[in-house]
């Protein structure tokens, strides 16, 4: 199935994707606990999800246009978010030394040939966002005032299900309730800044709506082949990345399995599977601008479209 939290005018309700793909059927107005919102449902596991196949065969749809998509998660209770793309890892500091050179108005160095630092290669690399920062299809991303250097990262991630700690890499995915895409949106110049402090991004990340899912969740089941999803992102109808997951390096499993050790994980955790290889302008130093369009296409989810609107530079 394919899951969404939308507003029709009533407030935020859980919806199911019919099979024409144009419609939503709503499963909050069933009344049933477990069908009140998506992080209820993924609370109640198996039987929630044999509520909500029952219910999307006997609803009445709603068509999409009639409706405004939610994140599928408005608030979940975590957010982490991985790098794992090789040439992701290698193309995005060469991304962060031209935009220093831009900044000090020094001749921009141009491309050059990046490396993989070892830690990479040994384990998962990830950070925690702010979860509250989160939007969804459709909405326009105010830009914060203190940056003046746009960015798309175009990611899939999972969320989690069942949770646990110590889970075998062996059956994480037995813990993932599905798929959803992810614009991780980042301001590069002030990235580039708070993270000689080697502590991570902070407000190069977590700014309002910076954390954009959707356009739904996509239920474990639907996706084969999570290392074959073709991902494309379009910036005003000008494709800008071409892409697949099979080179991630540690793939969510491996993700799943050293984050939960020693450590529980709770259902409707997101972890996001790290930028694609290609998946942003900071790779090319290509920015967005004001207005601009940003359209994430990822096979068998959907696609997920947003607007950066700047809200003036300090």
């Amino acid at each position: 199935m394919k899951l969404a939290t939308f507003d029709a005018g009533e407030g935020q309700r859980l919806g199911a994707l019919t099979a024409s793909g144009d419609a939503l059927v709503d499963l909050t107005s069933t009344g049933q606990a477990d069908l009140a919102s998506m992080q209820a449902l993924i609370d109640a596991g198996d039987a929630g999800l044999a509520k909500a196949r029952a219910a999307l065969e006997a609803g009445d749809p709603i068509r999409l246009q009639d409706v405004k998509l939610l994140a599928p998660l408005p608030c979940p209770p975590q957010i982490r978010d991985a790098s794992t793309a090789p040439r992701h890892i290698m193309n995005a500091p060469v991304g962060m030394r031209r935009l220093a050179a831009l900044l000090q108005d020094q001749p921009d160095p141009g491309p050059a040939e990046g490396s993989i630092p070892d830690i990479y290669r040994a384990q998962p690399i990830f950070y925690i966002t702010n979860r509250f920062s989160v939007a969804g299809h459709g909405a326009d991303i105010q830009w914060p005032g203190y940056s003046r250097y746009m960015d798309y990262e175009l990611e899939v991630a999972v969320v989690i299900g069942k949770g646990g700690r110590d889970i075998p890499a062996a059956s994480a995915m037995d813990h993932v309730f599905g798929f959803t895409i992810f614009n991780d949106f980042s301001a590069r110049d002030t990235q580039l800044r708070e993270m000689q402090g080697m502590l991570g991004p902070a407000k190069g990340k977590s700014f309002d709506a910076g954390n954009v899912f959707g356009p739904w969740i996509v239920t474990r089941d639907e996706i084969a082949d999570y290392r074959n999803l073709r991902c494309t992102a379009h910036i005003n109808g000008r494709l800008v990345t071409d892409s697949r997951l099979g080179e991630m390096l540690h793939g969510f499993e491996d993700m799943i399995a050293y984050i939960s050790d020693s450590e529980t994980l709770h259902p409707g955790e997101i972890i996001g599977g790290g930028t694609v290889d290609d998946g942003c302008g900071l790779e090319r130093c290509e920015f967005l601008s004001d207005g601009d369009e940003i359209s994430l296409t990822v096979e068998g989810i959907g696609s997920l479209v947003n607007k950066v609107v700047a809200v003036g530079q300090r």
